[in-house]
């Protein structure tokens, strides 16, 4: 039976060294011991070319001494350079080993730690604060061992050839050891204060940036720099003194270095003179004593190395060694497998100085009833769904399903059996289909499968419409442009759909959508795309970078439309920076212009300098090249639907609805195949799916034309039996970092689907739909009473009050204390506190 690890926080350093290391350690140990003997070659070898050579003119003795020397150099060179590979593949699997161990722990810690500890910490000591390891794992035995050796080898070469000098030069290091330790103590010392003073500061400006709403809110700016500023200085002070303390012992590693040549010349050159020492010895002695520092000098390094891993280790493992408050997996036993009965008794969350949260609450929910928690805000409604989803350790009293205690349960026994949706669920970076199947594939990889079979795309269909995400999910596919090596089967379909769409609803849906007419200029779009009328087909040609393509702007210097067009540039650029300067919202006067938001600060240097002018086309000849051409985009991505700050001149409108015809022959001529005109025959890969079967842009600003569009489309894709392929497209769109791409509905729709998907006999739901319309919500609801009542438990914290009615039980909470129970109906007629609740809402 292996021998039970430690746990990760209790384990030293030297068990990462040599954790699955010692095969490695004993290859590099081996060649070490070989390196030594080659180091020792080069420096007899001198002696020889010396003495034996060159003073007695040996033209043969010389050449073999030389090759002696060339041969062992190059292979303690070799070895050296295999010492340090190893090094580095110890050191950066033990770092690997190490971030993966403490990975996992930090997982299963309570939730009172995440609430006190700021993600950026978190993440900058596992990424950064274990970052020394590394090299201290690769050099942890080798380091020591081969500069000990390296040390002694050298020493007793230098005994073999003069005793006297080598014990004088030998003689200043048990010194030094006196010495730097005092001051590699005072230099631990301030880095541990430095280590914490930056954990400080890491914490303020995490903390700034995850608030920075409620400070720009309260323009706080003063506040935040305050605190930023007393933490910088305190950070300032510390490693100041730090580098002092660091270069005082760098001062006297050199001084003592630089006492060795000082004896050696003196005395050794004293006993040359008098001919008791040969040339070639000396030779050999001064190179011995040179490579004898090395070892010392990197002993001396390596103790830093190992003062500063020893600091940083203990701080990092000393911060999250804390227990799991539940075991993971359940050991000697299966898996629970409940019905979904749970029983509260007495039930108590105490914090602090004995304020109670929870104040002995009972209550039983039998298998497939569903109850519904409700309370004023603080009545500890919440703090109950936690602790009977194991969230939270309750302090007294007892939860139990199907007769067994929450507390003593695996985190795995909750998952298999429960469906938890907070408030706010957390959505992860990747794609829909990730996040639905999330639960179930969790649990299937927690109870050992690898390559686990996770829900098909029916189940999913199903679950989607359910919670009425599917909509949703259809619309993210619809928006998506397809890649040019896209199934042709697909665009042949979508082709087809468009043919259907203009002669079942062109008419219909005319107010609602921008069609691609030749004739016409296009409010939708911009004016680039307008003068294209089409898409490059080029992938370094897009939209938004033709003002940088030669050939464009010399088309458009030839139709004499590079100069109004930079007019409109300079009008779109001052207008912009010129309402900047009033406007109480920036964001939303950057909506209705050209201008991205990070280049305000730019365009407001060309406005400068186009003030200094008394007419705009005096005021551009003032302008180096790259500003015109920053004025150039402005005007090329000006889209009159979009951006109100300003109009095209008619003689411009006129002009670009003349000159597609002539654009077409100018790029064929002179970039053929970079552009491909609209038509109604052929698929835009730069286009969305939606926009390519609407064939134009749909009109966002009239309320509804989407929705009603989609609607339309939805059916031709059914008849073309690609529904389920734009769905599987949307199902891989990728959400965002924390789902920044999904409106609060969005993720509670992703959420809820995703707890439905694993078929749990319990369901905690906390507030899990308040971000829902009202349709939405009434979807889930019906769910709840057609699909689940009877064949699920359900506990919920309710917001909605009118969903009431479709609970078997009520309980309602005043602070922490469970003050009355029982159908909706019972406490409507009771006109207590759920009466009081509703009427007082």
């Amino acid at each position: 039976m292996p021998k039970e690890l430690p746990p990760v926080t209790k384990r030293s350093m030297y068990f990462w060294v040599l954790y699955k290391n010692r095969p490695l350690q004993l290859i590099m140990i081996t060649i070490i011991i070989i390196t030594v003997g080659m180091r020792l070659v080069p420096i007899e070898m001198q002696k020889r070319i010396v003495s034996d050579a060159i003073q007695l003119k040996k033209i043969d003795a010389l050449i073999y001494y030389c090759m002696i020397y060339i041969t062992a150099v190059f292979l303690a060179g070799i070895l050296k350079y295999a010492i340090n590979i190893l090094q580095a593949k110890v050191g950066e699997v033990t770092l690997y080993r190490l971030r993966n161990a403490l990975y996992e722990h930090i997982l299963t810690l309570p939730m009172p730690f995440f609430r006190r500890t700021s993600p950026g910490l978190v993440v900058s000591t596992l990424m950064t604060e274990l970052l020394p390891m590394a090299t201290f794992a690769g050099m942890a035995i080798s380091a020591p061992l081969v500069n000990i050796l390296t040390f002694f080898a050298f020493a007793g070469y230098m005994l073999y050839l003069n005793p006297l000098l080598a014990a004088l030069s030998v003689a200043i290091y048990p010194v030094e050891m006196l010495v730097i330790p005092i001051l590699q103590r005072a230099y631990n010392r301030l880095n541990r204060e430095r280590t914490n003073s930056l954990r400080r500061t890491s914490s303020i400006i995490s903390e700034s940036m995850t608030g920075i709403h409620e400070i720009q809110g309260n323009c706080a700016y003063s506040l935040e720099e305050n605190k930023f500023k007393k933490s910088a200085h305190w950070l300032y002070d510390i490693t100041y003194r730090l580098l002092i303390v660091k270069f005082g012992i760098k001062f006297t590693n050199n001084l003592f270095q630089s006492l060795g040549p000082f004896i050696l010349f003196l005395i050794g050159g004293y006993l040359a003179i008098q001919g008791k020492f040969q040339l070639g010895a000396l030779v050999a002695f001064l190179s011995a004593y040179e490579k004898l520092y090395d070892p010392w000098k990197e002993l001396m390094e390596f103790y830093q190395l190992y003062q500063d891993c020893v600091v940083r280790y203990k701080q990092v493992m000393d911060y999250f060694d804390l227990l799991a408050e539940f075991p993971s997996i359940p050991e000697g036993r299966d898996v629970y497998r409940f019905n979904g009965d749970i029983a509260i008794n007495d039930l108590s969350f105490t914090i602090g100085s004995n304020i109670r949260l929870l104040d002995n609450i009972n209550m039983h929910i039998t298998p497939g009833e569903h109850l519904a928690l409700v309370g004023f805000s603080g009545s500890g409604k919440s703090t109950l769904a936690s602790a009977v989803s194991q969230m939270l350790k309750y302090t007294g009293g007892s939860v139990q399903l199907d007769g067994h205690e929450v507390a003593q349960m695996t985190k795995q026994d909750i998952a298999e059996n429960m469906g938890i949706v907070a408030q706010h669920p957390f959505i992860f970076d990747g794609t829909i289909r990730n996040n639905l199947v999330y639960s179930s594939e969790a649990l299937l990889r927690q109870q050992g499968e690898t390559d686990p079979e996770l829900p098909d795309l029916d189940r999913i269909i199903e679950v989607a419409q359910q919670v009425g995400l599917f909509v949703d999910v259809l619309g993210f596919g619809l928006r998506t442009t397809l890649k040019k090596d896209e199934s042709t089967e697909l665009i042949e379909s979508l082709i087809r759909a468009r043919a259907q769409f203009q002669q079942r609803h062109g008419v219909q849906l005319h107010n609602d959508i921008e069609f691609f007419d030749p004739e016409k200029y296009l409010q939708y779009a911009s004016i680039a795309e307008n003068i294209v009328f089409g898409a490059p087909c080029d992938e370094e040609i897009s939209m938004e970078n033709l003002h940088q393509q030669k050939q464009f702007i010399a088309f458009l210097d030839e139709y004499k439309l590079l100069p109004p067009l930079e007019l409109l540039g300079v009008t779109l650029a001052t207008r912009t920076v010129e309402l900047a300067h009033n406007s109480p919202d920036e964001q939303e006067l950057l909506q209705r212009s050209p201008v991205p938001a990070n280049e305000l600060a730019s365009y407001s240097r060309i406005v400068d300098q186009l003030s200094k002018a008394d007419t705009p086309e005096d005021g551009l000849q003032l302008l180096d090249e790259s500003a015109r051409l920053a004025l150039l985009y402005l005007s090329l991505n000006f889209t009159p639907s979009r951006h109100s700050i300003a109009s095209i001149p008619d003689a411009l409108y006129a002009t670009i609805s003349e000159i597609r015809e002539s654009f077409k022959k100018y790029m064929d001529e002179h970039m053929p195949g970079a552009f491909n005109a609209y038509c109604r025959e052929s698929y835009v890969h730069t286009l969305s799916i939606m926009d390519n079967i609407a064939y134009g842009h749909i009109k966002l600003d009239n309320a509804g034309a989407e929705e009603r569009v989609q609607q339309h489309i939805n059916q031709l894709l059914i008849i073309e039996g690609v529904l389920e392929t734009v769905l599987e497209i949307g199902l891989e769109h990728n959400v965002g970092n924390m789902g920044e791409d999904l409106s609060g509905g969005q993720r509670q729709k992703v959420a809820l689907a995703r707890a439905f998907l694993k078929r749990p006999p319990i369901y905690i739901f906390d507030e899990a739909t308040s971000a829902l319309d009202n349709a939405s919500q009434q979807r889930i609801q019906n769910v709840m009473e057609r699909m689940l009542k009877g064949k699920a438990t359900i506990l919920s914290v309710v917001h909605r009050l009118d969903t009431l009615p479709g609970y078997d039980k009520v309980a309602v909470l005043r602070s922490g204390k469970l003050v009355e129970q029982g159908t909706y109906e019972e406490l409507m007629e009771q006109k207590g506190a759920l009466y009081e609740l509703i009427h007082g809402a």
